[in-house]
């Protein structure tokens, strides 16, 4: 295992603050609201990431250790889409609940299928992929939903007054949230190879796989978070459906 020095890591401290300088100068020329918000983002990752990395570096072989720290990026996870849409009692139940199902279904398919082996390092690396990506579909599906649901409550409203109950008065709008949240996911994958090579591809190439068996590993990836997320989004929507009068206006 290779060790890193600070001379080691200078230029990658450059690149990262003229990055992030970058994206703050053109946010700031097109006077885009919360302009401060992709830099404190680079800030709080780098730091995140230096705290991971020295924990994980003392339990890729505990499978106690990786269950722990799955556990952590799950709950993690569900605070912050819960809070996109306002963080409630019901809104973090749905988003626990919906996160936890999408995952769990999909993480089980991958490793009784035989898909992926179930080794520690694996369960750790298609988890966390798996549950970063969950995490984002479903903030975005509550986020489609709810701005969709104000701008065409009138019609939402007509349902109601016709009798119809609150899930059916919503249900065109949140069958449009969760397309809508998926097409980022479903894009990555048919381009994948063709527009950008992932993540995932990229790092199993640099572990050591073949390109041939990085690529298996890649498509694995990418099915498992489509099936995560349809299921996600869906529980969502169900969760969130119950809507009897307008809601605010998102920020």
């Amino acid at each position: 295992m290779t060790t890193l020095t600070w001379t080691d890591l200078v230029p990658s401290l450059v690149g990262i603050i003229a990055l992030t300088a970058l994206a703050t100068a053109v946010l700031g020329l097109s006077r885009i609201p919360h302009l401060r918000a992709p830099a404190l983002a680079v800030l709080r990752g780098t730091v995140q990431l230096a705290v991971i990395s020295a924990l994980l570096s003392g339990i890729l072989t505990d499978p106690r250790g990786i269950a722990a720290a799955l556990v952590v990026m799950y709950v993690v996870a569900t605070t912050v889409a819960s809070g996109r849409i306002g963080r409630t009692r019901r809104t973090v139940a749905v988003m626990a609940v919906s996160i936890a199902a999408g995952v769990v279904a999909a993480l089980s398919i991958v490793f009784m299928t035989g898909a992926i082996d179930f080794t520690p390092r694996y369960a750790l690396a298609l988890g966390a992929i798996v549950i970063g990506n969950t995490m984002g579909i479903a903030a975005l599906t509550a986020r489609i939903f709810h701005r969709s649901l104000h701008d065409h409550w009138d019609e939402a409203e007509g349902w109601l007054a016709l009798g119809a109950t609150a899930r059916e008065s919503t249900v065109l709008r949140a069958r449009e949230a969760v397309r809508e949240a998926l097409i980022p996911s479903i894009d990555q994958t048919r381009t994948t190879g063709l527009v950008v090579l992932p993540g995932a591809f990229v790092g199993a190439i640099f572990g050591g796989l073949s390109p041939f068996e990085a690529g298996r590993f890649q498509i694995v990836v990418l099915a498992a978070i489509i099936a995560a997320g349809s299921i996600t989004a869906v529980l969502v929507v169900r969760g969130l459906g119950d809507v009897r009068t307008r809601p605010q206006a998102m920020r």
